[in-house]
């Protein structure tokens, strides 16, 4: 069964919220309720039809990372890289210790096809946006559209509590 977007982006959304620790002002990373909130015009990626933005870490224009419900986009050191998350497996992270010495860190997913795809994490409180995205969107691969509705209702509700 095909997922929509929307409720692709709605379950990561929820996740990213349940995880973060307010306020959601950080140096990098944001995550956006829409792709109209996307501030960055030139690093605007080619997004298909109903493709969503979920969350980003934006260093500058050669290093950056954006999370979108098909794909993750890294540029790094100028090298772009994109990759289709379907079936993808979450390798985890560079080095967190010491991270008051070191702004960001790395992410690592391992592709369908055996590739590996790093991402920018920025550490601290700001870790958790691209963490939970990568890490929910990874997961909803094995939901079906009623069970994404249901989980983001779910933790909807229990965060307005």
């Amino acid at each position: 069964m095909i997922k929509s977007d929307k409720s692709i982006h709605n379950i990561c959304i929820a996740s990213i919220r349940r995880s973060t620790m307010k306020p959601y002002d950080f140096k990098w990373t944001k995550f956006y309720e829409s792709n109209l909130d996307f501030p960055y015009s030139g690093l605007q990626p080619n997004l298909a039809e109903n493709e969503l933005i979920i969350c980003s870490t934006i260093i500058d224009a050669d290093n950056y990372s954006i999370l979108t419900t098909r794909r993750l986009i890294t540029k790094q050191e100028g090298q772009i890289n994109i990759g289709d998350l379907t079936r993808a497996v979450d390798k985890l992270y560079d080095d967190f210790k010491g991270y008051k010495d070191k702004a960001v860190t790395l992410g690592h997913i391992q592709l369908q096809n055996g590739s590996e795809l790093k991402y920018f994490i920025e550490t601290g409180k700001a870790s958790m946006i691209m963490i939970y995205g990568v890490r929910t969107l990874i997961g909803t691969t094995q939901m079906t559209n009623k069970q994404i509705d249901n989980v983001t209702k779910i933790w909807d509700e229990q965060d307005e509590n």
